[in-house]
C-alpha cells in the first residue's frame, strides 16, 4: 500500500532515516534534534493531487519521493557541534541534500538541552555559591528554569548559551505541583553549550519605581522570599477547594461524530469538507489540501511562528524574547490531550512521531485531536407574519492542539464551519512570567499580581500562513476599503453615499490593518466569477487591528522580529518557505530568510501562485486576576468564502429541534438570598 505523499512519517521511515544519517558519520558522534517530513515540493505534488481529486488515481500512477528533513548536530575532536541539515530518501535509503549550517546561525533547542542545562547548573560551583547566599525558609528548595536565551546582543558572541530563571518551591505540602512561581529568586545562570559550563551568574534588580535598572550590592536581601505567598492553583492545594454548586455539563452525540477519518490518519471528510492534517516538530498540526464540495480552498494553513518580547529594559530582561515556534518548535511541545478535558465531545486522536538525542523514535500520543462543537446559531429567520422561525446551529470542525512552553500554554485551533468558512484561533493561558520585586513597592515594568511577585508587561505576536488554492493556484490579492463620499449634487447629493475601492496587489508588500476603512483582504481567482455576481470567487478576511511589535526598530528585539511589525504580509510562494520569523530564530540578530526578506524581492503576485501572511498579537499588560494561573485571552482570524458560492452554502442544514434539550426546573429559579 503506498503511503499518501503528505502522510508524515512512520516510526520505520524515521528509523530508516536516522540509519543513513549514521551511517555517513561512522567516526563522529551524532547528537540528533529533529527529524520529519519533507513535504513534497508543490511542483511535484499538484499532479498528484490532481489524479487523486479526479478519480484517477492508481497504483503506478507517479508519486513525489517519501524524503525527510534530518536535523543534527556533529559533534568532532574538538567537541564543538557543527550543525547540519540533510535530506534523505526514505525508499532510496540515500542522502540527496545536505547542508552545513556552521556557526552562524544556531540550530532550534531540544528538551534534551535543557535537561543538560539543569544538571549544569546543579553541577557548577559558581551556580552553587550564588544560590548559597540566599536563606530558604524550611521546607523550600530550588527549581530551575530553562529559557533560550534570546538575540546576541553586544555581550554576546556567536557561541551556544542558555539561561534560566530560578524558583524556590515549597516541598512541604508534598505535591510536586505546588506552585513555585510564586517564589522568584533574582539570578539568571548561563550556560555555554559547548562548554557544559555556567560561564555567568546575572544578579537582577528587585527594585520598583525610581529604581535603578541595575542590581546593586546593597539591595541584596538573604530572606528574598520572605515576603512572598503561596499561590496554588491545582485543586488539591487550594485553600478552599474547588466549586461544589456548577452542575454537570456533557456533550452527548448518540449516533457518534459526522466526520470520516482516512486509514491512514490523514484525510478528514466532513460536511463538504475535505481536508489532510499533517504535524511536524516545528509547527506543529497543519491543514493541507483544502476543498469544499468538490472545489479548491487553500493548498496550506499553518501557524507560522509567535514571538513574545518582554518590555523590562533592566539588563537582562531585553533577552526574554521567545520565538516559540523557531527556538524549540510547537510540535515538540505539544500536550498528550486527555479525553474528557482537552476536547469534549466524540474524540478523534492524532498521534506524532518524534526523537530523541539518538535519533530514537519518540512516540508522541493524541497531540492533535478532532471533534465537533456547536457555535451557537447558524442563520436565522422569522416570518413575522406567520410566526414561524427557521434557525439552524453553527457546528464547527475543530483541529485542535495545545502546547506548554514552560510557565504558558497556547491553544490552537483550526475551526472548519458549515457555511464554508475557515477561522484560526489562539488561545494563551497558563501562568505568566515573573521576577522577584521589594517588599510594597510597584513597577513601571509589570504589575505586581503577588506579594514579591513582579509579572513583566509583554506582548504576544503571533502570525498565520495562508496558502490560498482558491478553485487553483493562480490566485491575486485584493485589498478592499470603504471610503465616505463626500456630500455634492451629482453623485451624493444627501451624503449617505460610501465608495468600496478594491485594488489588487501587484507585487509582494505588506498591510496593516485599518478598522476606519474596514480593510479586508480578499484572495480571488481572477479566471473564475462567480455566475451571479460576476466578481471573482474568492475568500477574504479582515485583518486583527491588534498592536504590533513596540520595540524600538535599531533594537535586537525587532530587528529579529520584522514579522512582528506589519499585520499582513503578500509573497510569491517558494518551496520551504514557511516560517514568518526565519529559519533561525535561536540567538538571531536579524530575521533571516524571513517574511520581510520574501518581501524585498520585489516578485509579481499578480494571478500567481501567492502566500499571504496574517499577523496579529496580545499586549499583555498583566492584571492580578492573571495570577495564579490566567483565563484563557481568545483570538480569531475568520477566513470567510467571498463571492465563493451562488448562494448560502449552509442553506440546507437541517433545522430540527434538539430534543434533549429541557426546560429549567422551578427550583432552580428561586429568589436569590440578601
Amino acid at each position: 500500500m503506498h503511503v499518501h505523499p503528505l502522510s508524515a512519517l512512520s516510526e520505520l521511515e524515521t528509523t530508516t532515516a536516522r540509519d543513513v544519517i549514521l551511517t555517513l558519520h561512522t567516526d563522529k558522534v551524532i547528537f540528533f534534534r529533529e527529524i520529519y517530513l519533507q513535504e513534497p515540493a508543490k511542483a511535484e505534488l499538484i499532479p498528484y493531487l490532481e489524479l487523486e481529486h479526479s478519480g484517477n488515481l492508481s497504483p503506478t500512477s507517479p508519486r513525489p519521493k517519501r524524503l525527510a528533513k534530518c536535523q543534527y548536530d556533529v559533534v568532532g575532536s574538538d567537541r564543538v557541534p557543527e550543525y547540519h541539515e540533510s535530506i534523505v530518501d526514505i525508499e532510496g535509503k540515500k542522502r540527496v541534500e545536505h547542508v552545513v549550517v556552521g556557526k552562524e546561525h544556531q540550530a532550534s533547542l531540544t528538551m534534551d538541552e535543557f535537561d543538560i542545562f539543569i544538571k549544569t547548573c546543579q553541577d557548577s560551583a559558581l551556580f552553587k555559591e550564588a544560590i548559597a547566599k540566599f536563606k530558604l525558609p524550611e521546607g523550600f528548595d530550588y527549581v530551575i528554569e530553562p529559557w533560550p536565551y534570546g538575540g546576541r546582543d553586544r555581550v554576546t558572541d556567536d557561541r551556544r548559551y542558555f539561561q534560566g530563571l530560578i524558583f524556590a518551591q515549597d516541598k512541604r505540602s508534598g505535591n510536586p505541583d505546588s506552585n513555585f512561581y510564586a517564589y522568584p529568586i533574582p539570578i539568571i545562570p548561563v550556560m555555554d553549550f559547548h562548554k557544559r559550563e555556567i560561564v555567568r551568574i546575572e544578579k537582577l534588580a528587585t527594585g520598583g519605581k525610581g529604581d535603578a535598572l541595575t542590581a546593586s550590592e546593597a539591595g541584596f536581601r538573604e530572606d528574598v522570599i520572605g515576603h512572598c505567598t503561596t499561590a496554588e492553583y491545582v485543586p488539591e492545594l487550594l485553600p478552599k477547594g474547588t466549586r461544589k454548586d456548577l452542575k454537570e455539563l456533557n456533550v452527548l452525540q448518540p449516533d457518534g461524530p459526522s466526520f470520516k477519518v482516512s486509514p491512514d490518519e490523514s484525510l478528514v471528510e466532513w460536511q463538504k469538507w475535505r481536508f489532510r492534517v499533517g504535524f511536524n516538530p516545528r509547527e506543529g498540526a497543519t491543514i493541507h489540501d483544502v476543498w469544499y464540495d468538490g472545489r479548491s480552498v487553500l493548498y496550506r494553513l499553518s501557524m507560522s511562528e509567535m514571538t513574545v518580547p518582554y518590555a523590562d529594559p533592566r539588563y537582562p530582561f531585553h533577552r526574554k524574547q521567545a520565538f516559540d515556534f523557531g527556538d524549540g518548535g510547537a510540535g515538540n511541545c505539544a500536550n498528550n490531550l486527555s479525553l474528557g478535558c482537552d476536547c469534549l465531545g466524540v474524540i478523534k486522536y492524532f498521534d506524532a512521531v518524534l526523537t530523541d538525542s539518538e535519533g530514537n523514535v519518540k512516540p508522541a500520543p493524541n497531540v492533535v485531536c478532532l471533534h465537533e462543537q456547536d457555535n451557537g446559531i447558524g442563520w436565522k429567520h422569522t416570518n413575522w407574519r406567520t410566526g414561524r422561525a427557521v434557525v439552524t446551529r453553527s457546528r464547527e470542525l475543530v483541529v485542535q492542539f495545545i502546547i506548554t512552553l514552560a510557565n504558558y500554554e497556547y491553544i490552537f485551533a483550526y475551526k472548519f464551519d458549515l457555511a464554508g468558512g475557515i477561522s484560526v484561533e489562539s488561545r494563551a493561558t497558563g501562568i505568566v512570567s515573573v521576577v522577584n520585586i521589594d517588599p510594597g513597592k510597584q513597577s513601571e515594568y509589570g504589575n505586581v499580581v503577588g506579594n514579591g511577585v513582579l509579572a513583566q508587561n509583554h506582548q504576544h505576536v503571533f502570525c498565520i500562513r495562508i496558502d490560498p488554492a482558491i478553485e487553483g493556484h493562480k490566485n491575486t490579492v485584493y485589498v478592499e476599503e470603504s471610503h465616505a463620499v463626500e456630500m455634492n449634487d451629482v453623485t451624493n447629493p444627501e451624503g449617505n453615499l460610501y465608495q468600496i475601492r478594491k485594488t489588487p496587489v501587484e507585487r509582494s508588500t505588506w498591510f496593516d490593518a485599518a478598522p476606519q476603512h474596514n480593510r479586508i483582504i480578499k484572495m480571488v481567482n481572477t479566471d473564475k466569477l462567480n455566475p451571479i455576481s460576476r466578481n471573482p470567487v474568492g475568500y477574504k478576511f479582515t485583518p486583527m487591528a491588534t498592536q504590533l511589535l513596540l520595540a524600538d526598530k535599531r533594537s535586537i528585539q525587532a530587528k529579529r522580529a520584522q514579522f512582528a511589525q506589519h499585520h499582513v504580509w503578500v509573497t510569491k510562494y517558494r518551496d520551504g518557505e514557511l516560517f514568518a520569523g526565519g529559519r533561525y530564530t535561536l540567538q538571531s540578530k536579524d530575521e533571516i530568510a524571513g517574511v520581510s526578506d520574501a518581501v524585498k524581492r520585489g516578485e509579481s503576485v499578480a494571478n500567481e501562485d501567492v502566500v499571504v501572511w496574517s499577523v496579529f498579537g496580545i499586549t499583555h499588560n498583566p492584571r492580578v486576576e492573571d495570577w495564579p494561573v490566567m483565563p484563557v485571552e481568545c483570538f480569531q482570524l475568520n477566513i470567510r468564502p467571498a463571492d465563493f458560492f451562488t448562494e448560502n452554502p449552509a442553506i440546507d442544514v437541517p433545522s430540527r429541534k434538539n430534543m434533549a434539550s429541557q426546560l429549567v426546573t422551578s427550583n432552580c429559579c428561586s429568589k436569590p438570598s440578601l
